[in-house]
């Protein structure tokens, strides 16, 4: 069974860094992209970051310059590194990968149960 599951999350100051981290398990066999999502409380759930198999990495508006995404397809993981944080970065973070396995047959995609960032003085 492929399981997704993030960690790194926590309560951190205004201005402040974290960096959270997600690693996925099961037979799998082959990764394309790898994703971070949020949700803020009586919000939609949003996209951050996407990085792709060949490395390249989007980001929304919102979090350039701040964040930085990266990938490790040895140990299939993705981190995401977040610097200068606002008291808006507050939410559940989560993780997304669209990869393939020997569960299922074609590309899936996969979530994370998440994990809390808050952002508070």
């Amino acid at each position: 069974q492929v399981q997704l599951v993030e960690s790194g999350g926590g309560l951190v100051q205004p201005g402040g860094s974290l960096r959270l981290s997600c690693v996925a398990s099961g037979r799998i066999y082959n990764i394309d992209y790898m994703g971070w999502y949020r949700q803020g409380s009586g919000k939609q759930r949003e996209l951050i970051a996407i990085i792709h198999v060949n490395g390249l990495a989007h980001y929304e508006d919102f979090v350039k310059g701040r964040f930085t995404i990266s990938r490790n397809d040895a140990k299939k993981t993705v981190d995401l590194q977040m610097d200068s944080l606002k008291p808006e970065d507050t939410a559940a973070y989560y993780c997304n990968m669209g990869l393939w396995s020997l569960e299922e047959d074609g590309r899936q995609d996969y979530w994370g149960q998440g994990t809390q960032v808050t952002v508070s003085s």
